[in-house]
């Protein structure tokens, strides 16, 4: 068991662009670019902290990024609920179109809506920056953000998450979500494993342990 942890863990394996999946897994959108020979990776992130430590790791992947305010759609929405008062705007991470991002939009997007492609179990590097773009620990577990705007990937992320020996449950936006929560001593510790220890500047209460 330990050995086969080892192996899908994100320290044991090369950062590679399939890594990238990690940013769809949450909120990240993928967009498709000359009859799909190219593609670009955006995604908005609550924390303004998210954004340079997310743009790092997609440098460490050779995939470069720039973060900064999102791109206005429509009127300005009203703050999230919770928000505090004074809190700082999200930030976006946004990539240029690349011809490596293209299989991700092959695999990610049907009839241009976002989809979770068939058989698709994340590893330690999809896990590393999906905990990256929108991970944070609520008591009693670990979340892992879900985009609100495709609640068709929702439960095959669940499903996935599970054949990576990670059962989590499911949160609506009523109880908290849309996230995956993962609970337990021996379950974080896989969670722990798997996605590595944590990049400079992203705290001890944000990262995934034990």
């Amino acid at each position: 068991m330990g050995q086969q942890l080892s192996f899908y863990s994100a320290e044991a394996r090369r950062p590679g662009v399939d890594d990238l999946a990690g940013l769809l897994c949450g909120p990240g959108r993928v967009l498709g670019f000359a009859r799909g020979r190219a593609a670009r990776l955006t995604a908005v992130l609550a924390d303004p902290w998210r954004g340079p430590a997310l743009v790092a790791a997609l440098a460490e992947r050779g995939v470069q990024a720039e973060s900064g305010a999102p791109e206005p759609v429509g009127d300005p929405e009203p703050p999230a609920a919770g928000q505090e008062p004074g809190a700082q705007p999200p930030v976006q991470v946004r990539t240029p179109f690349r011809t490596d991002l293209a299989p991700l939009a092959a695999h990610w997007l049907l009839a241009g809506a976002k989809v979770v492609p068939s058989g698709f179990t994340p590893h330690g590097g999809v896990l590393r920056l999906w905990a990256l773009t929108s991970g944070r620990w609520v008591e009693p577990g670990y979340l892992l953000g879900l985009d609100p705007d495709a609640p068709d990937t929702h439960e095959p992320l669940r499903a996935a998450h599970a054949s990576a020996g990670l059962p989590a449950a499911l949160l609506t936006p009523k109880s908290g979500g849309p996230a995956l929560r993962v609970t337990g001593r021996r379950r974080l510790e896989r969670l722990s494993e798997l996605v590595g220890r944590a990049p400079t500047g992203v705290g001890d209460r944000t990262w995934p342990a034990a």
